[in-house]
């Protein structure tokens, strides 16, 4: 850190408005694993499933260096660079050495907002006279993280969320077969620069223009943001929504009011599960939902949170994706009644056709507080999920022995939660996920990738080889576990 702090009346305008920096790591997942073992270095290496269903998480510049990248599915990736390193990752890994980064980045401000393991929005105005201008912080963090951790990050400085982050892409280092080229390291996009910065890059760099609406930007002659601003906002409207067209044409223009939120709420939380083979077997998917259902009730019981919507998510085998959900009366933590709901929801969907993907979730989340975890024992809001009901719900006859039930659930969900905190998450579990392997358990951050090898199917169509994720939703631009 510098030794003379920065005094406010020597910061000129354009920095004294340029408090907020996205610091972003570089190829996180693929260079821990460099990290971790040196015999890797300089190899082209490839984070995620190297079935034939998997995708690419993270890929180190020597892999980039042949067009692969994040979401890149692992065949085309095999494909392009045949003697590419797969690894299948290790969230725990990633996740230790993202909470020291988050340690570093809480000794310059209090005020970050993490978007993923690897990424985190700052908002630097209260560290100026302490610590010094905003690029020299941005260095600072540089420095520090690459003493400490040994990995490399870039960090965007701008006045808005959305210059930060594109900032700190401009200041990656560029992927070439010859050779990285080390970019920057820190770009600052001052506001009297911030258009200039701004409209020449395509129009997929704006948030919230994925490959439908950018399609649909391009017909109408828009390929970069400088494009969009020619387009009256109304036409914006029609062509996309009010809400989106003109979220879409603020952006153009640079207006980005949103704060850095260090306390941002999680919105939803879920696990789903790519196969690899389709599925039809409904035991077998049952025994899925069990298992997701399972997973998502332990997260939302150690969060100290619950919810009221519930949502089954079915991919097929022709990648078609449809949903189905379930809000309920009161809000809940129970794997029981989120297995009870999802299964009646799957019960409701053809299966027929093949299951290529299962995700359960829940959303309409909120803090569970210190008592009363789940409903009421009397009243008619006491109906419980019930396995054998379509939607859920016992008749309203079946309160009372329905507030039983859910007095007795509770005490043992207790007792299992208890159980695993000492023991771990696989000593207790429910008995539909137990198999000839023993108890089979979904862990944050299982192989979210796709299947990490080939399938090899059995007879009835039963799982082969699956692989799952897990996910804690929550508003903002970045997708967990893709780096």
């Amino acid at each position: 850190m510098p030794e003379d702090p920065v005094t406010e009346a020597f910061l000129t305008p354009a920095e004294t408005a340029c408090n907020i920096l996205h610091v972003d790591m570089d190829s996180f997942f693929a260079s821990v694993e460099v990290l971790d073992d040196a015999s890797l270095a300089g190899k082209p290496v490839i984070v995620g499933g190297a079935g034939a269903r998997g995708v690419v998480a993270s890929c180190t510049y020597e892999a980039r260096a042949y067009g692969i990248h994040s979401a890149m599915s692992s065949y085309e990736a095999r494909r392009r660079c045949p003697h590419a390193v797969f690894r299948s990752g290790r969230y725990a890994r990633y996740a230790q050495i993202s909470e020291h980064l988050h340690e570093v980045l809480s000794r310059f401000t209090p005020l970050i907002e993490p978007i993923a393991l690897d990424e985190a929005f700052l908002d630097v105005s209260g560290a100026r006279r302490l610590i010094g201008r905003p690029r020299e912080i941005a260095g600072c963090i540089r420095d520090t993280v690459g003493r400490e951790l040994s990995l490399s990050c870039c960090v965007g400085v701008a006045r808005t969320k959305l210059l930060a982050k594109l900032a700190s892409r401009a200041a990656k280092p560029v992927a070439r077969l010859e050779g990285t080229v080390p970019g920057p390291g820190v770009v600052v996009v001052p506001p009297d620069s911030e258009l200039s910065f701004l409209h020449p890059l395509p129009i997929k760099a704006l948030w919230g223009v994925g490959p439908a609406t950018a399609r649909r930007l391009e017909g109408f002659g828009v390929l970069v943001v400088g494009d969009l601003v020619k387009i009256p906002e109304q036409t914006l409207h029609h062509l996309l929504g009010a809400s989106n067209g003109g979220r879409l044409a603020a952006l153009a223009r640079g207006d980005d009011v949103r704060p850095v939120e260090p306390l941002r709420v999680a919105k939803s939380v879920g696990h789903e599960e790519t196969f690899g083979a389709d599925l039809r077997n409904r035991h077998d998917l049952h025994r899925h939902v069990v298992r997701m259902a399972d997973a998502v009730g332990s997260r939302l019981q150690e969060a100290g949170l619950h919810g009221r919507t519930i949502t089954l998510k079915v991919r097929y085998a022709d990648r078609s994706t449809i949903s189905r959900s379930q809000t309920l009366p009161k809000p809940t933590d129970s794997a029981h009644a989120l297995a009870a709901v999802a299964d009646a929801l799957l019960g409701a969907v053809d299966v027929a056709p093949g299951v290529r993907l299962l995700g359960v979730s829940m959303s309409s989340l909120g803090s569970r507080g210190p008592v009363g975890r789940q409903l009421s024992l009397t009243g008619e809001d006491d109906r419980r999920p019930d396995p054998g009901d379509r939607f859920g719900w016992t008749d309203d006859r079946e309160t009372e022995a329905g507030g039983v039930r859910q007095a007795a659930w509770e005490e043992v969900e207790a007792a299992v939660s208890q159980v695993r905190a000492r023991y771990g998450q696989s000593a207790v579990s429910p008995a539909a996920l137990l198999g000839s392997e023993g108890i089979s358990v979904k862990r944050r951050g299982d192989a979210p990738w796709g299947p990490g090898s080939p399938p090899s199917t059995r007879a009835g169509g039963s799982r082969s080889d699956a692989s799952s994720g897990s996910s804690v939703s929550s508003a903002g631009p970045s997708r967990p576990f893709r780096r």
